[in-house]
């Protein structure tokens, strides 16, 4: 019987994320709130989001907002890496980088957590950006999968080419 196997990966949905910045965008044109502060939230380049408003306070709040939105949409909040509030003039600016992929640190950690902790006879291998774990058994995989979804990473993980 051959392998079963599947994939350990870090990746955003740059769609979702997308639709969850033009949502926060118009909560922020038509709440009340924000009305006058000159609040803005934008992509600026391919994986970074630019917040802007007049003061530290209300750009903290829209970044709430698109946090709430990107939680509706079923993403994870280990995908945003926040900058604190810094003063640009006369606005307050808030830049967010969009993490993806896991690091080979990263990799080497969980690889490691699964010889330690998992079942006897799976191999984990470190594959670029991703983690490709194999076993004869799937029950095997399913129990890896289990054991890694119970760590706290500072990175988002999906299980992907599931076979």
């Amino acid at each position: 019987m051959a392998d079963s196997s599947f994939d350990i990966v870090s990746k955003l949905d740059r769609q979702e994320v997308d639709n969850a910045l033009s949502q926060a965008a118009r909560e922020i044109a038509n709440r009340f709130d924000f009305k006058g502060t000159g609040a803005s939230i934008e992509w600026k380049g391919e994986k970074a989001i630019e917040i802007t408003a007049s003061a530290d306070e209300r750009a903290s709040a829209v970044l709430s907002v698109f946090q709430d939105k990107l939680i509706k949409r079923n993403q994870s909040l280990k995908i945003l890496d926040a900058s604190e509030p810094r003063q640009s003039g006369q606005v307050s600016k808030i830049d967010i980088v969009l993490k993806e992929g896991i690091t080979s640190e990263d990799a080497k950690k969980i690889s490691k957590l699964i010889r330690d902790e998992g079942p006897k006879g799976v191999k984990a291998q470190v594959q670029g950006e991703e983690l490709r774990v194999s076993s004869k058994k799937r029950d095997d995989l399913q129990a890896v999968q289990q054991l890694v979804k119970s760590q706290d990473y500072d990175f988002a993980v999906q299980f992907t080419n599931y076979r």
